[in-house]
């Protein structure tokens, strides 16, 4: 009575944890919860008064499809400011969400066959993007020692590879590509014609370290679609506004998808994404502030407990190696029930994450200290 196109697909491991979680809640057990890829802090005024604002103006009917013209002229002014891209707005599509964004992406370029390259490990909705679309997955290994850096990416092009997904900063390793590991993708791209997928989500979440887009770079132009969001660096994750720029070919066949599917983004929360655009950015600067103080702290006591685990260069999360006691889901499961703390296995990221779980420390320092006692018990 189902689709067969859904049911090797099985449901988000970061919202099943959390659903998890918010059960044991209910019981009135102490959840600190590590496992939601959601900041903590309250969405900024400015942006919340810009929905006020567009609210009390009436602004509650349909917009064109891709998205009001005032914000993709917002978007395309920052894409090229801050991300060196030449984005036209007629080649901009605002979305309810980044996920959405990507879901489209997948559907518009991927036919049946088709292969995706993902660096392992990956966001847990890319490879079930992939296979809705029709594709397959293809995971090209990363090297923990170095920011999980892919290796060896030019191995696992085959003549079927069509797309490659770049994610930096990484979710769930908190890795940010360096200029040299882009242009192997890029030269990859150019001389083989590959699209590249390039999720920018968590750029402005970042640590001593520069965010370079790839669609910035030489012959990209026309190869690279660029992903973005408002959920992270504004806080901003109910209102689900995101948005993505395509060569104009791809545009196309995405605004079919889009304007057949979810119509628009609503139409207020439009108005949301050019007052942060184009507001005060101090609110974006203090988050990531308080980001790495917690990055610090999570970091430093997990290796103090024994519990191997890099420093992240981006996100807020930690990727930690917990193979001394056992597989990632063994130990992301006995930290829930005997510590109430609720962290993912690194498993739903691919392979390579089997022996890790992944923490957002999207959380106070107090609850932090308060887990890392917890997990000291437990383990």
């Amino acid at each position: 009575m189902t689709a067969k196109r859904l049911q090797k697909i099985t449901e988000s491991a970061t919202l099943r944890i959390s659903n998890l979680a918010s059960e044991l809640k209910s019981q009135g057990k102490d959840i600190i919860s590590f496992s939601l890829g959601e900041p903590d802090f309250a969405t900024p005024s400015h942006i919340v008064d810009a929905v006020k604002a567009s609210l009390e103006r009436g602004d509650t009917h349909y917009t064109p499809s891709p998205g009001i013209p005032e914000l993709r002229k917002a978007i395309a002014q920052k894409l090229k400011n801050e991300n060196n891209i030449e984005a036209k707005p007629g080649n901009i599509i605002v979305t309810p969400g980044a996920k959405q964004a990507i879901f489209e992406v997948m559907l518009s370029v991927l036919q049946e066959g088709d292969e995706a390259i993902l660096f392992d490990p990956a966001w847990v909705s890319y490879d079930p993007c992939v296979m809705l679309a029709g594709g397959k997955t293809v995971w090209v290994p990363t090297d923990p020692d170095k920011s999980f850096t892919p290796v060896n990416v030019a191995e696992y092009i085959t003549k079927k590879t069509k797309i490659i997904v770049v994610n930096s900063p990484c979710n769930p390793t908190g890795g940010v590509y360096r200029r040299e590991t882009l242009k192997e993708i890029r030269d990859i791209a150019v001389d083989k014609n590959i699209l590249v997928l390039s999720d920018e989500i968590y750029e402005k979440i970042i640590y001593d370290q520069e965010h370079i887009s790839i669609g910035s770079m030489d012959g990209m132009q026309d190869l690279s679609i660029t992903v973005n969001g408002f959920s992270k660096a504004y806080a901003m994750t109910g209102w689900r506004l995101g948005y993505v720029s395509a060569p104009k070919e791809i545009y196309e066949q995405m605004l079919k998808l889009h304007s057949h599917s979810v119509s628009q983004a609503t139409s207020f929360v439009q108005y949301a994404g050019i007052a942060a655009l184009q507001g005060d950015q101090t609110c974006v600067t203090d988050m990531v502030h308080e980001f790495r103080a917690r990055r610090d702290l999570i970091v430093r006591g997990l290796n103090k407990l024994g519990i191997r685990c890099a420093m992240p260069e981006g996100a807020f999360y930690a990727f930690a190696d917990v193979s001394e006691y056992g597989s990632g889901e063994k130990v992301a499961e006995l930290l829930l029930n005997k510590a109430f703390v609720a962290t993912t296995p690194g498993s739903a990221f691919g392979e390579a994450g089997n022996d890790f779980i992944r923490i957002s420390y999207a959380t106070s320092q107090d609850r932090i200290r308060e887990a890392l006692k917890r997990i000291e018990s437990v383990l």
